[in-house]
């Protein structure tokens, strides 16, 4: 059950391109897409909710991104 909640989480993230419009103006779009949530981010909150269970630790580690991933690859247990 958590995998499906974690797999829906990285769906609606990474589908932001897909709610932005392509017949509008390309400047709205790129500001969407740079404003956006980075995949660093993304798999830095997961891991953090995975290993933490704690919104405030997810919003940290996802504002720290790809530093908190590598962090997590050489602190993770076995």
């Amino acid at each position: 059950m958590k995998k499906y909640h974690i797999a829906i989480i990285f769906i609606l993230l990474f589908s932001l391109d897909c709610f932005c419009f392509t017949n509008s103006n390309s400047e709205i779009k790129s500001t969407i897409l740079r404003n956006g949530v980075g995949l660093g981010s993304v798999i830095a909150v997961v891991l953090s909710w995975d290993r933490n269970r704690s919104v405030l630790f997810a919003t940290l580690h996802g504002v720290f991104g790809w530093f908190y991933v590598v962090f997590y690859l050489f602190t993770r247990e076995s």
